[in-house]
C-alpha cells in the first residue's frame, strides 16, 4: 500500500509528535541526532555508543513523509556531525567552520534518502537484508569523498571512534578504519531495526549475529604481526606552550634542554614535534651545530621538524629533517597534504576574506613531492608525517610497504589545547598503527604524544597537554603484512560495487515497466476500472 505524504504526517502525528510537521523542529533535531557521534571521540571516548549513535538519526530520517524531506534530514544530520567533530575549530575560523560544516553535510543528503528508500514504513525482511549492506555502504561513499585533502580529510571517520577497542583494531589490520566504519553502521541499521519494525527483526538479529561471527573470525584467523623480541628506544620530546616574544628561539632552547636529559639513555632516535624549529637550517648553521652537538652528546639522530621559508627554493615548508653527530644529514621530507585554511586557502583569490574572519594562512605553505623512508641508528627505517597526514590510512600504509620499521608523525595542537582536538589526533595514531602492524610515534609540541606498538596498542603513557617533558619509549618493531597492507582499500571497493549493483537493479527495473507499459509505483493502472467516491453514482460517474 503506497502512503501519501499527507498520510505520513498523519502517522507521524501519533509517533514522534506534532512538533516534527514543523520543518523547523524536525531540522533541528535532524542536526541533534546527527551530532550524538561525537560522543564516541576523545576526549569523552565512549567508544561503545558508537554501536547505537546513528539510530535516532535512521529512525527519524524513515519517518520522513517524502523522499525530498529524508535528503533534508541527511543533510542537517551530516551538517550537526561535521560540525560537533569539528567544533574545536570555533575560535580558528569562526562562522566559517559552520559554513564548511553545512557544504560538507550535504554529501549525508543521498544517505538520508536510502534509509527512507529501505526502511521507510514496514519494509520487507528483503528490504532490511538490503539496507544492512546498502546503506553502509552509502555511509562509506561520504566517508571517502569528505576524506579528499581539500574537503578536510578523513578527521571523525565512524571507524576511527574505536582506536582502544582490541577486537576492532584486529579488524582494522584486514580493512582498515573502512572495515570499521562499515560494521559499526550496519549495526546501528540494525539496532534501528529492532527497535523499529518487529515485522523485519529476523534479518536484523542475523545482521548482529553475523557481525558477531565476523569479528570472532578475523580475532582467530587473522595475521598478528610478528614481533621477534626487537625493540627500539625512541625518545619524544615535548615542550610545552611557549608564547610571547622570540618563541622561536626559547622553544628551541627548551627542545635543547629536554633532549640533553636523554644523554647516557641508549637511545636509537630522538623525535621533536611539528614546526619545532622555527628557522631554516641553511640560514642558521648555528643552529644545526647546536642540533649536531646535541646528537653527539645523546648517541643518537635528532628528527627535527622546520618551519620555514627555505633557503634553496621559494615558499615556506614544514619540512622534517634528520639531524646526525656531523649535522642535517641530507634525509627531508616535506609535508604533502596542507590542512585547509590552516595551512593554505583553497581557491585563494575566491576565499581569501576567510583570513579576515579566523586564523586562516595568511600564505600558503608549500607541498612536498613524495614520502621518504629514513634510516637511522642501526639500520632502523622510520617513514615519517607531519601533522594532519596522520589521519590518512593511505600515507601509513604506503610507508609500511616500502620497508619503514617504525611510524612517526610530527605534530603540533598548540592553537587546541583546551579542546578534544589532541586527543582525537594522538589517537588516529593507533589505528594507523594496527593497519599497518608497524609501531608509530605521534610526538607533538604541547601535547598530546603517544606510542603505539604494532597491535595498535598504547606503548608506555601519554605526555598530556599539560607536560614539559621528554620520555624514552621501548617501541617494539614486528614484521610481516597485514591484509590492510596488502589489499588496501577493499571495504571502500566493496561498497562501491554494491551501490552499482543496486543501481544496476533499479535501472533494470525501470527498464522492464517502461517495456511492459506498466505504471510506475503509486499510479493506477489505465485498464483498472475507475474508482469510485461515496459521492458518485452509478448513472453519473466523476460526481
Amino acid at each position: 500500500m503506497n502512503l501519501s505524504a499527507t498520510d505520513w504526517r498523519r502517522g507521524l502525528g501519533s509517533r514522534t509528535g506534532p512538533r516534527l510537521d514543523s520543518p523547523w523542529w524536525r531540522g533541528a533535531t535532524a542536526a541533534l541526532a546527527g551530532a550524538l557521534p561525537m560522543l564516541s571521540f576523545p576526549a569523552p571516548s565512549l567508544w561503545w555508543f558508537a554501536y547505537v549513535a546513528l539510530v535516532p538519526w535512521i529512525l527519524l530520517v524513515r519517518s520522513a513523509p517524502t523522499g525530498r524531506r529524508a535528503a533534508y534530514d541527511g543533510w542537517l544530520g551530516g551538517l550537526g556531525f561535521m560540525l560537533a567533530v569539528h567544533h574545536w575549530l570555533l575560535p580558528s575560523l569562526h562562522v566559517f567552520t559552520v559554513v564548511i560544516a553545512a557544504l560538507l553535510g550535504a554529501l549525508w543528503a543521498p544517505w538520508g534518502w536510502l534509509v527512507r528508500r529501505f526502511l521507510a514504513g514496514a519494509p520487507s525482511p528483503g528490504r532490511v537484508l538490503a539496507a544492512l549492506f546498502v546503506l553502509p555502504s552509502g555511509w562509506l561513499m561520504v566517508e571517502l569523498v569528505r576524506s579528499w585533502e581539500g574537503l578536510g580529510g578523513p578527521w571523525g571517520l565512524l571507524g576511527s571512534s574505536q582506536w582502544d577497542v582490541a577486537p576492532a583494531l584486529r579488524l582494522a589490520s584486514v580493512g582498515g578504519v573502512w572495515l570499521l566504519s562499515f560494521l559499526l553502521v550496519a549495526v546501528n541499521v540494525a539496532v534501528a531495526v529492532l527497535v523499529a519494525v518487529r515485522s523485519s527483526r529476523v534479518p536484523a538479529v542475523a545482521g548482529l549475529v553475523a557481525t558477531a561471527a565476523a569479528t570472532s573470525a578475523v580475532w582467530v584467523w587473522s595475521p598478528r604481526p610478528e614481533e621477534d623480541g626487537e625493540r627500539a628506544r625512541i625518545a619524544v620530546v615535548q615542550p610545552g606552550v611557549i608564547d610571547g616574544i622570540g618563541g622561536p628561539e626559547k622553544r628551541f632552547a627548551r627542545e635543547e634542554a629536554l633532549t640533553r636529559k636523554l644523554a647516557g639513555q641508549d637511545v636509537d632516535l630522538v623525535v621533536w614535534g611539528e614546526s619545532s624549529v622555527g628557522f631554516d637550517l641553511a640560514d642558521r648553521p648555528d643552529l644545526a651545530d647546536r642540533l649536531a652537538a646535541l646528537s653527539r652528546e645523546v648517541d643518537a639522530d635528532i628528527m627535527v621538524n622546520v618551519d620555514a621559508r627555505r633557503s634553496d627554493r621559494p615558499g615556506i615548508y614544514k619540512s622534517s629533517v634528520l639531524v646526525g653527530p656531523q649535522g642535517p644529514t641530507g634525509d627531508r621530507y616535506d609535508k604533502m597534504r596542507l590542512v585547509p585554511f590552516g595551512e593554505y586557502v583553497p581557491a585563494r583569490s575566491l576565499l581569501g576574506w576567510a583570513t579576515s574572519v579566523g586564523k586562516a594562512a595568511g600564505e600558503d605553505r608549500m607541498r612536498g613531492t613524495g614520502q621518504v623512508v629514513m634510516t637511522v641508528g642501526d639500520g632502523l627505517k622510520v617513514g615519517p608525517m607531519v601533522c594532519f597526514e596522520s589521519a590518512f590510512p593511505d600515507i601509513s600504509r604506503h610507508l609500511a610497504r616500502d620497508g619503514a620499521d617504525v611510524l612517526l608523525a610530527q605534530s603540533s595542537t598548540s592553537s587546541f589545547q583546551s579542546s578534544w582536538a589532541p586527543e582525537q589526533h594522538a589517537s588516529l595514531a593507533a589505528l594507523r598503527a594496527a593497519e599497518t602492524g608497524r609501531p608509530m610515534v605521534h610526538a607533538t609540541l604541547t601535547g598530546v604524544s603517544a606510542v603505539y606498538g604494532p597491535d595498535g596498542g598504547r606503548v608506555g603513557s601519554w605526555l598530556g597537554t599539560d607536560a614539559s617533558s621528554s620520555a624514552v619509549y621501548e617501541v617494539p618493531l614486528a614484521h610481516g603484512v597485514t591484509p590492510y597492507a596488502r589489499f588496501g582499500e577493499w571495504p571502500v571497493y566493496l561498497a562501491l560495487l554494491i551501490l552499482a549493483s543496486l543501481g544496476a537493479t533499479e535501472g533494470v527495473r525501470a527498464l522492464r515497466v517502461r517495456r511492459s507499459g506498466r505504471p510506475g509505483a503509486g499510479a493506477p493502472s489505465p485498464h483498472a476500472p475507475h474508482a469510485r467516491t461515496v459521492r458518485e453514482s452509478p448513472a453519473r460517474p466523476g460526481r
